[in-house]
Formats: C-alpha cells, structure tokens, sequence
C-alpha cells in the first residue's frame, strides 16, 4: 500500500524539482545578466573618470601650456576651401584671430594643402588676414605650401607676407571653373519629357535638362571672367612686383607649376617647410597648433550632409563656381 502511495507521489515531486531547477537557472540567468550590465556600466565609469583625468593631464595641456611662451602659430589649410568644410572661411578666420590675438605669438605660419574650393570663402579669409596684418604690424605671416596650393588656397596664400613651398609642390592655377552635365539627348532617346514652369526668362539657363542657348552660354561665361579678373587683382595686390606676370602672362592662364618652377615665376618667396620657416625664418621653432577642431560627431554629421547634397548637385550636373 505504501509502495503505490511513493508510485503516486513520485510524478508530483519530479514536477516539483524540475520547477525548482528552471528557478535557479532563471536566477543564474538573470544575475549574469546583471553581471553584464554592472561591468559595462563600470566600464563607462571608468572610461568617462579616465577622460576626466586625461583632459585634466599635463599631456592634455602640454600644447596650452608651449602657448604659454614664445612660439610660431600654426593654421592648417587642408582640403576644399568651402562653407561648413574643414577649410571653411569660419574655422580658418577664428584660427587666424585667435593665434594673432595671442600675445606671446611672434609669426604665424599658414600651412597650405588644397585644391582651391569657393572664390567666396577664399576671398573672406584673403581679406582677413590682409586685415590681421595691418593691425597686427609686427607679426609676420608666412605661407607655406605643402602637396599642393592651387586656385583658391594660393589666393588665400597670396595674402601673405611671403610664400614658401616643397621644390616638388604644386602651385598656381589662378583660373575659375564651373561644370556640369546635359542630358538633353538622354532624355529624347528613353522617350522622356521635361516640364519645368518658371517666372523669369533665364531661370533654367543652368537646368541640366534644358538645351544651352548662345546668349545664356556668353553670360555665364562673363560671370566666370568677372570672378577670374578679382582673383587676378587680389593676386597682384598680393605679391605686387615679386610676381613676374608682364613677362609670363600664362600665369593667369589656369597652368600650374612646380615650387621650383613657381621661385623663378615670382608664385612664391624661397623652398621650405613650415618647421624651415618658424626655425630659420621666424627664429622661433617652437610651433603651436590654432587650428580649430570638429568634434568627431560634428564631422561625421557635416560629411553626411554634404555628401547628400554632393550627391543631388551631380545628379542635376550643377556646379557652382569653384577655384579648383
């Protein structure tokens, strides 16, 4: 009798133990998770504790702290000189600002490697720092060409005191281009009609759909003319009787040369670095970076602004003006 009660009662209790052990392993679980997530949040203490301490560091001060005495400031110019760029009028002219503002800075040394970019934003910074100079009389500033200082970068670099630059560097292309595509015969061929409305004659005279017209063709040419004789002027005003234009007149032309090539044209004053330039030129080797930084979130929102909108400019074919 006892026998088949334990029979009985044997199911009940295997439930039972079997209830119990997803229990615990529920428990395990759960406090593994818990495990997890405790060091992860540790782990953003920590890293968040550390970059406190880093910013708080001699090493996270030790360029604010060489600007505590004599030095040569430095400014990059890197990349496409255009709006909401890294070489925009914006990022250069504060840096520009900054580092004259600075009392304990004896030059500043443009450093320069770019294909050019908007006639707009190299005119801005052109004019600065032609105002910088004037205010600041005792404070020399030198440009110094890298790779490359083509179109708008020497427009920005003619603004300087002097121009120096690699025997193998690229300078000049002092033209103006604007570019962009036509689809006119793509569109009759699949069979595809254009409506556009518009108030205004000339309002499509750059839609990449529309055929060109001789007299919208000359006017946006007289655009261009107009803007490549400012860059000219500015250039002379720039470099006055060091440019060698009434016996090269080609140097207008868009050409571009090499350092060595662009010494004997008057483009620039002598061969060197920027670290040649602040040692045996300013005397003061010491170089302090004022170029202003993004912040990595900042250069990844722009990038992906701007490639959006790049990418909708060349599927009108539109382009803009630009010193390239």
């Amino acid at each position: 009798m006892q026998s088949d009660e334990w029979k009985a009662a044997a199911p009940s209790d295997e439930k039972t133990w079997k209830l119990l052990e997803k229990a615990v392993l529920a428990g395990v679980v759960e406090q593994r998770r818990a495990r997890r997530w405790g060091i992860f949040f540790k782990g953003l203490a920590f890293l968040y504790v550390f970059g406190v301490m880093f910013m708080l560091s001699p090493w996270a001060s030790l360029e604010k702290s060489a600007a505590l005495k004599s030095h040569t400031a430095l400014i990059e110019v890197r990349g496409v000189i255009a709006d909401e760029e890294r070489a925009s009028a914006d990022n250069i002219v504060g840096s520009l600002r900054e580092a004259f503002k600075d009392k304990n800075t004896r030059a500043v040394v443009l450093r320069i490697n770019s294909p050019g970019g908007s006639p707009v934003q190299s005119g801005y910074i052109y004019d600065e720092i032609r105002r910088l100079r004037g205010e600041h009389p005792d404070v020399k500033l030198y440009a110094v060409i890298a790779d490359l200082g083509a179109s708008g970068a020497y427009y920005i670099a003619s603004a300087a005191d002097a121009i120096y630059a690699d025997k193998a560097s690229l300078v000049g292309s002092i033209g103006v281009t604007a570019s962009g595509f036509g689809f006119v015969d793509v569109m009759s061929k699949v069979g595809v009609e254009r409506r556009v409305y518009t108030a205004g004659e000339h309002k499509t005279f750059l839609d990449p759909f529309m055929p060109q017209k001789e007299e919208e063709t000359r006017f946006w040419g007289s655009v261009l003319e107009t803007t490549h004789k400012q860059f000219i002027a500015s250039v002379k005003q720039g470099r006055g009787e060091r440019l060698k234009d009434k016996e090269h007149p080609e140097l207008f032309s868009g050409l571009v040369w090499s350092g060595e090539q662009a010494l004997e044209l008057g483009l620039i004053d002598g061969l060197g670095s920027a670290s040649y330039v602040a040692r045996e030129v300013v005397g003061e080797k010491n170089l302090v970076d004022f170029t202003q930084k993004e912040s990595p979130i900042d250069r990844f929102a722009k990038k992906l602004g701007v490639g959006v909108a790049e990418q909708i400019s060349l599927w009108a074919g539109l382009r803009v003006p630009a010193m390239h």
